[in-house]
């Protein structure tokens, strides 16, 4: 009596020596372009040639603000403030001057008026307000502040910001301090601590990356085909995002994902090929283009639906109505199209010209035509025989990891996300220490003229209020008047949020209530808001497209919800890290106390997007073995033994480059670094290779089976060759 593996090895066997069948579409593209690899190249030496030259301009065409809620009332009292007040809006620029003598000292003086000529000379700055008594002169007399009304967006405003605060800077000495801050220096600051830190997290993640990389495709040449699907995709899509923000403002944040995701999904999608068309060339009698055609067919559609997935996943942030948020979710997007399409085009073509020589160079230990790893073909059947015993422990860690997520806080960032040295902190600072704690977070309330005084009179007597300036009214005789109200905490205190809803809740319907401070309130009420909306949308998006590649609606439905377990466990992490501050000395970081508002509605996107990555990675290659061999222990077994070094692999390149972002300055590249590197490390160890291969342990056949209803409504997509 043959035993079944051996009959499983037979049918595989079999398989390997029947005729390669007709290619798909996919196949099809691959074998063109092999055949037309010249143009392919040229025609990508172009694209790369022409958007790459784009590229270098990157970090001055796009935006450093955008982190709003559009339609907001503390919008509108910015754009109000920038029409009626001569610009005393929340992205002027405050610049503070501190001395240690009074500031009607001559040499004092002196300094306020070089300042003031200098921000007044800027095009960007309407009007420069100088120091009023009582209102912009401290009560010790030492230290003054300068309005520069803004007359530009709040983007151009950043870029001013960007212009003046070092000249600003030069003019401290003998006892006096100049420093620019508020809003737009604020964010000024923190885009270029950000900037810096990524690029030096890049190149901390490069050699890691090329050790990882050599050692998963056990060839130098191989090796190298990830670095030039990163390579294309990143110089098109930072070209590409300098011609679009010709149009509208596409956040610098924008360039620092998309850089993130076109190296590590770069990676991801050559490895899967590259791995697959070596195996498609060992051991027979076939040409390289057929091996394309074949890698084409099986691993390139696996890659494709993990592009849509992708895409799919990012496309629900769309759904947060802030301009920073759409401009970060489409840069990434616009990266992945690129790498994808590389991937679908180029990379097919330079493997049909390398052939053999894809494995140049090669390490004395690799079995560079190893397809089937016996490792992970063993673990398979560990699995297999012990299903409850694994995957009850990969589920209870998991659960365990996922429990602290319901205490988990979210605020919008601090001052402190910038250095203490950077000149909004430094001002921040000095304007607290002069004018008290909540004087960096002055409220603008702004009501139609007949009811400012009684306005005023009733914000007075508001708790959580410290101080109310006079009212004035609006130059232009718009009929407009505001009123600045200082209140008694921090902007980043949980009180000010009490503070700005009993003001709207009681103030006249007409009346608004903004500030810098506001905007952030706002924007962390529109992200709390649609947060449930942006997960439920991921997750049914997902299961769609699952469904419709692999048309099986149980295993569909279970590979979307287990991506829910590593999603989950990331943020408990998260909150043990950054709310409670465990770890937050190995990392150099003071914990504010809650995660950054932002985080939940982004990084779930992303991290579910990377988990149906490896979902899609698994189960394409399952959904493949159940075609040909009809045995659910073979889809399982055999899903794993070819795919599982790849998952491992690329893993692994991914939580290096995401753990460097946890060594990076400023506290919101840590937050990603760590929470995105903890959730690609529990999707796949505890995830990808042990839960969902139990899954299909323990279904069986009922995890591939297709209702004859959905058989009749789903298209006919096969994940075998031919």
């Amino acid at each position: 009596m043959n035993h079944p593996d051996t009959a499983v090895a037979r049918s595989a066997t079999a398989h390997r020596q029947e005729p390669p069948g007709r290619p798909g579409p996919l196949g099809r593209l691959g074998a063109w372009s092999v055949r037309h690899f010249k143009g392919v190249l040229v025609a990508w030496l172009v694209v790369v040639a022409a958007l790459g030259a784009l590229a270098p301009q990157v970090t001055s065409a796009l935006s450093g603000a955008g982190w709003q809620a559009n339609g907001s009332d503390s919008v509108k009292v910015r754009q109000l403030a920038q029409q009626h007040f001569a610009g005393n809006a929340s992205s002027a620029l405050q610049i503070v001057v501190a001395a240690d003598r009074p500031v009607t000292d001559p040499a004092v003086q002196q300094v306020i008026g070089r300042a003031g000529a200098l921000a007044a000379a800027d095009p960007r700055v309407s009007t420069v307000v100088p120091p009023q008594p009582g209102a912009t002169i401290s009560q010790d007399g030492r230290t003054a502040v300068l309005l520069a009304g803004a007359k530009a967006s709040p983007d151009d405003m950043v870029r001013a910001a960007d212009d003046l605060k070092g000249p600003l800077a030069a003019l401290s000495g003998n006892g006096i301090q100049v420093h620019a801050t508020g809003a737009s220096v604020l964010w000024s600051d923190f885009n270029t601590a950000n900037h810096d830190a990524m690029m030096k997290s890049e190149v901390m993640s490069w050699p890691v990356t090329l050790a990882i990389l050599v050692l998963a495709f056990g060839s130098l040449v191989a090796a190298g085909l990830p670095l030039l699907l990163t390579m294309a995709g990143l110089a098109a899509s930072a070209g590409s995002l300098v011609l679009i923000s010709h149009l509208f403002p596409v956040s610098i944040w924008a360039m620092n994902f998309a850089m993130m995701f076109a190296l590590a999904l770069g990676i991801d999608y050559a490895l899967f090929l590259v791995v697959r068309f070596r195996s498609a060339r060992s051991g027979r009698a076939r040409s390289t283009a057929e091996a394309v055609a074949e890698t084409m067919d099986t691993a390139g559609k696996a890659v494709l639906l993990s592009g849509a997935t992708v895409l799919v996943s990012l496309s629900a942030v769309m759904l947060v109505p802030s301009p920073a948020f759409r401009s970060m979710a489409g840069g990434i997007m616009l990266a992945v199209l690129f790498v994808l399409a590389a991937t679908l085009t180029l990379l097919p073509a330079v493997l049909g010209k390398l052939g053999h020589r894809v494995d140049a160079l090669a390490l004395p230990w690799a079995k560079t035509g190893e397809h089937r790893s016996p490792r992970f073909a063993a673990w398979g059947e560990r699995l297999w025989k012990h299903p409850l015993r694994y995957g009850a422990l990969a589920l209870a860690a998991l659960v365990a990891l996922a429990a602290p997520v319901v205490g988990l806080r979210t605020a919008m960032p601090s001052i402190t996300v910038v250095p203490a040295h950077d000149s909004a902190r430094a001002g921040y600072t000095a304007v607290q220490q002069a004018f008290g704690p909540g004087a960096p977070g002055t409220l603008q309330v702004i009501t139609p003229s007949g009811q400012a005084a009684s306005v005023g009179a009733q914000l007075a007597h508001t708790p959580g209020i410290a101080g109310v300036m006079p009212a004035q009214p609006a130059a232009d005789g718009s009929g407009w008047s505001m009123i600045q109200a200082v209140p008694t905490v921090d902007p980043s205190s949980p009180q000010l949020g009490s503070t700005v809803h009993a003001l709207r809740a009681e103030l006249p319907h007409d009346t608004l209530v903004g500030g810098a401070a506001v905007e952030n309130l706002d924007l962390q009420h529109l992200l709390t808001e649609r947060t449930p909306l942006v997960i439920g949308v991921v997750m049914a998006l997902g299961f769609v497209l699952l469904l419709v590649a692999l048309r099986a609606p149980l295993i569909s439905a279970l590979g979307t919800v287990a991506s829910l377990l590593s999603t989950g466990a990331a943020f408990g992490v998260a909150r043990l890290v950054f709310q409670d501050g465990h770890g937050a000395g190995l990392l150099g970081f003071k914990p504010q106390g809650f995660l950054d508002g932002w985080a939940p509605v982004f990084f779930f996107a992303m991290i579910f997007a990377i988990a149906m990555d490896y979902t899609v990675f698994l189960l394409a290659s399952a959904k493949e073995h159940y075609e040909r061999t009809g045995d659910p222990k073979e889809a399982m077994v055999g899903a794993l033994a070819h795919s599982g070094r790849v998952i491992f692999a690329a893993a692994g390149v991914m939580v290096a480059v995401f753990f460097t972002f946890a060594l990076s300055g400023p506290l919101p590249p840590k937050e990603m670094g760590v929470v995105l590197g903890v959730a690609v490390l529990l999707d796949a160890a505890l995830v990808r290779l042990v839960l969902l291969p139990v899954l299909l342990r323990l279904t069986g056949p009922a995890a591939w089976h297709t209702p004859r209803w959905l058989d009749r409504v789903l298209p006919k997509i096969h994940f075998s060759h031919g």
